[in-house]
C-alpha cells in the first residue's frame, strides 16, 4: 500500500514490488481492493517514488496470473490487461506471479510471450511457486522467453495466506 511504499522508499530501498492481482476475488481477499483500485494505488506509489526517490524502481507483480484458488480460472486477457494498465501507470517492470502454483511450462511461455508483445521491455520477473512440483520447469520456460529475474526463497519457504493450498516459492538453492 502507499504507506508501506513510503516507508520503504524513505528507508532507501532500490526497488518496490507491488502485488496486483489478475483475479478480482484474490485482489479483494489479499488487499481488500478491486483490481481497478489497485491500479490507482500503483499510480499513487509511482507518483510518490517520483517525488521522494526517483532512482528507485517500481515493479508490479501480477499475482494469480496462472490461476486462482478462490476464483479458479483467470483469463489470460485479464492478466495482459492488468500488466498493460500497470505499465501505463508508470511502473518500470511487470512480472508474472504463479501465486497458487497452478502454472505449467506451456502456459508460462505463452503468457510471457503475450506480455512482452503487449508491454515490450517492461516485461519483467517470474515468481513461481512449487505447489505441483513444476516451479523449476516453469522458471526454465520463463528463461527461454527472455526472463532473467526470478524470485525465490531459501528452503522454499513462502506462500500466500489468500491462496489456500499453495506451497512455497521455488528454492534459491
Amino acid at each position: 500500500n502507499l504507506r508501506g511504499a513510503e516507508a520503504a522508499l524513505s528507508a532507501g530501498v532500490h526497488k518496490v514490488t507491488i502485488p496486483v492481482s489478475a483475479s478480482e476475488a484474490h485482489s479483494l481477499a489479499n488487499v481488500r481492493k478491486t483490481r481497478e483500485d489497485m491500479i490507482d494505488t500503483v499510480r499513487d506509489i509511482v507518483a510518490l517514488r517520483d517525488r521522494i526517490a526517483p532512482k528507485a524502481r517500481i515493479e508490479a507483480g501480477i499475482s494469480t496470473a496462472f490461476g486462482c484458488t478462490i476464483q479458479g480460472l483467470v483469463a489470460e486477457d485479464d492478466v495482459i490487461r492488468m500488466a498493460a494498465l500497470c505499465a501505463a501507470a508508470g511502473v518500470d517492470d511487470c512480472g508474472l506471479s504463479d501465486t497458487t502454483g497452478y502454472a505449467n511450462p506451456a502456459q508460462v511461455r505463452r503468457l510471457f510471450r503475450r506480455m512482452r508483445a503487449e508491454i515490450g521491455e517492461k516485461a519483467g520477473a517470474a515468481h513461481m511457486h512449487n505447489t505441483r512440483g513444476l516451479g523449476l520447469a516453469n522458471c526454465l520456460a520463463a528463461f527461454e522467453e527472455g526472463v532473467r529475474t526470478f524470485d525465490s526463497s531459501l528452503g522454499g519457504l513462502g506462500g500466500c495466506p489468500y491462496a489456500p493450498g499453495a506451497s512455497g516459492n521455488v528454492v534459491t538453492e
